[in-house]
């Protein structure tokens, strides 16, 4: 099998990481994954809870209406902080851009060791969300939406596995590796009901096969 895959997202341990971490984070020492979304459970009660409408329009749609990447302190940005968080003993310059380290993408279990080969993908993506509700807020809602560290709303995965996604849901696409789509549902449910966003008939019934077989 190739180098680039065969890998877990893992986290950085040790006290020298984590005092690392806790530098970039300001305080807050780094997670080696997503925020955990609640159980499958929950989450089946939370897409019960989400209003079932047709997708809304693409019209008016940018990328620039959801501000990103923050700047999070320490001369990072939310990227960055998503590298350091998902990875294993990153590395980062004076600029906080990751120069080495080690990333598992869970979406399709490939392992990276350049940051250039990573994105940081919105698991509910921007247009997804733009057309679910989004187009109403104000522009400090789509920011915080788009750099939320809170939520499990970040990730970082290859790069072309995310393009491959855009900006389909989860009736049109799912991970390629096939253990994580249960987990994925979750982060995709949570992420929704906290920012209470709608979701079509196809949309739900896929992300309810997914959670009754969770």
């Amino acid at each position: 099998m190739p180098h680039g895959y065969a890998r877990r997202v893992s986290l950085a341990t040790g006290s020298a990481a984590a005092l690392v971490c806790t530098m970039v984070l300001g305080g807050t020492p780094a997670q080696a994954a997503p925020p955990t979304p609640p159980s499958a459970a929950t989450a089946r009660t939370q897409l019960a809870q989400l209003t079932e409408r047709p997708q809304g329009s693409q019209d008016g749609y940018s990328r620039d209406k959801f501000p990103h990447w923050s700047d999070q302190g320490n001369n990072c940005n939310t990227r960055e902080v998503v590298l350091k968080r998902d990875g294993t003993n990153v590395e980062q310059d004076t600029k906080c851009a990751a120069v080495r380290g080690k990333w598992v993408s869970a979406y399709d279990g490939a392992t990276w060791t350049q940051a250039s080969d990573l994105d940081i993908d919105h698991v509910v993506p921007l247009s997804e969300a733009w057309k679910s509700g989004a187009a109403q807020w104000t522009t400090e809602r789509r920011r915080q939406f788009a750099n939320d560290l809170t939520h499990s709303q970040l990730i970082a995965v290859t790069d072309n596995v995310n393009q491959e996604k855009g900006d389909k849901d989860p009736a049109k696409w799912l991970p390629p590796k096939t253990s994580y789509r249960c987990m994925y549902a979750r982060m995709w449910v949570n992420v929704k009901h906290v920012y209470g966003l709608t979701a079509d008939s196809a949309e739900k019934a896929a992300l309810k096969r997914i959670l009754d077989a969770c």
